[in-house]
């Protein structure tokens, strides 16, 4: 079908089954359901052609323009595969045919879906802009609100979606056409589902969404981080039953060091590429952008979000990266916001001016400890000598600057990690049921018996479990630079 690069075989054939496929750069042709295709045809679906996978990326490495769309095809048929190496999927008919409603056939179809439609609520720029939404909150002005109160991020918004779109074209109705349960599709997408295997699938450390990003993300920067033996791994997936019907999976001894390999090339990825100061301060530049606009109620709010998706309003599919990057033009041309820091913003982001990095010792990357209530100090210790260091340049720059001067500090909420460690499980259970715990990579051994990855003796990620990458970082612009060092600060 025109648009979609989607093919359809001769429909006198008796095997024309599956009819549909669409073609991706990393796995060839991938069939599609029915139900998949009208999906992936859809207004929603769609507008994940203009959302960059990667945010500003593109900006430090020019290949990164791949997108949403792409990306949640690939973890369908990363689903699709590990599913397959499980066995616990159906047939090509049962999965194909759409009057096939066993409990297998629902489940397997349902997990596809739910991988399709992981990132359908994602933001313009991905995780930049996101994040201004959720530290802006919902505003307080007095109108009809569809919905309880929800938190800004992308999965709540694509929950709403999921739920909320009965009308023609909308997910929700086309999910309730064929018959599929969309509570169950949303909980798994949130890894809240009752089949604990679904929800490792979906969220955990060896997860259809990360067994896809990473090769993607990879190939299209050129970077040779995150990469991994994708087709080892799968083909050395295995199930075990925890009881009371449930199974969960894991991967078999013999391929403990190809999962490691997957641990740390992710670990790799995101301290070199996702957390590269190059990129990640235009990332971090959009989301004090958006947050500005947001205040000023120049951009969506999140309830308008969530009332255009109810009322089916069409402006609702131009919210991408666009959308975001006209604001910013037509904010910045017209003079919207009287702020002389935002204004310069906005203009360097457009026009990919980078501010300068300030580099002091308390900012370069540190692996810390986490195994232990000292090693949780030291990172308290960091930040709070980071934040004093910054309220002394800040009070500097505000009290002999000419009030253009400004800095733009990121402390990360959350450090780059191998895989959570032994200690931070307890918190979560008790240790006879650690098995139930959807996160961490469980290994089959020889003789049958199966225990976490990071209670391996022969793992290193027994190891490294214990340390994570933080990563601070502090910009500045020229006037800001210029002053602090004639004050000799930095």
């Amino acid at each position: 079908m025109r648009g979609t690069h989607l093919q359809t075989t001769n429909s006198k054939s008796k095997k024309s089954l599956p009819k549909h496929s669409i073609f991706d750069v990393l796995y060839g042709f991938i069939p599609l359901t029915e139900c998949e295709q009208k999906i992936i045809n859809s207004p929603f679906f769609q507008r994940l052609r203009w959302i960059k996978q990667l945010g500003f990326s593109n900006y430090i490495f020019p290949g990164a323009e791949h997108n949403r769309f792409a990306h949640a095809i690939g973890v369908m048929h990363s689903m699709h595969q590990m599913i397959k190496a499980l066995g616990i999927g159906v047939s090509d008919y049962d999965l194909f045919h759409s009057k096939s409603k066993s409990k297998e056939a629902t489940l397997h179809k349902s997990l596809r879906i739910a991988a399709l439609l992981h990132d359908i609520g994602t933001f313009p720029f991905s995780h930049a802009i996101e994040y201004a939404y959720i530290r802006h909150g919902n505003d307080n002005r007095r109108r009809q609100k569809p919905g309880k109160e929800l938190p800004n991020s992308h999965e709540h918004l694509g929950s709403f979606i999921i739920k909320n779109t009965f009308y023609k074209g909308g997910i929700s109705e086309i999910l309730e056409s064929y018959g599929l349960d969309i509570q169950m599709i949303s909980k798994i997408i949130k890894g809240e589902s009752p089949h604990l295997i679904a929800n490792q699938l979906m969220h955990s450390d060896l997860d259809a969404d990360r067994m896809d990003y990473l090769i993607r993300d990879s190939h299209y920067t050129g970077i040779k981080y995150g990469q991994f033996d994708r087709e080892y791994i799968l083909s050395n997936l295995e199930t075990f039953s925890i009881g009371k019907s449930q199974l969960g999976f894991g991967i078999r001894e013999s391929a403990i060091h190809a999962v490691e390999d997957f641990l740390i090339s992710r670990f790799s990825w995101y301290s070199q590429v996702i957390k590269n100061q190059g990129s990640a301060k235009f990332d971090i530049m959009s989301s004090h952008i958006a947050q500005a606009f947001l205040q000023k109620d120049l951009i969506y709010q999140f309830h308008d979000l969530l009332e255009m998706i109810h009322n089916k309003d069409e402006r609702f599919f131009w919210w991408n990266d666009i959308y975001f990057m006209n604001r910013c033009q037509e904010i910045r041309f017209n003079r919207l916001i009287k702020d002389s820091r935002i204004e310069e913003l906005t203009e360097m982001l457009m026009y990919r001016h980078a501010p300068k990095t300030i580099r002091l010792p308390l900012f370069n990357h540190k692996i810390l400890g986490t195994h232990n209530q000292s090693a949780s100090f030291e990172r308290d210790q960091i930040i709070k000598k980071i934040t004093s260091i910054t309220n002394r340049l800040q009070s500097t720059l505000s009290k002999k600057g000419t009030g253009k001067e400004w800095i733009l500090v990121d402390i990360p909420q959350k450090d780059v990690t191998f895989t959570a460690n032994f200690k931070s499980l307890i918190k979560k259970r008790k240790s006879d049921q650690l098995f139930a715990e959807r996160d961490p990579i469980k290994v089959i051994n020889k003789d049958g018996s199966f225990e976490l990855l990071i209670e391996k003796e022969n793992s290193l990620m027994k190891i490294l479990s214990g340390y994570t990458n933080f990563v601070p970082s502090l910009y500045a612009n020229d006037s800001a630079v210029a002053l602090l060092k004639k004050e000799k600060l930095i």
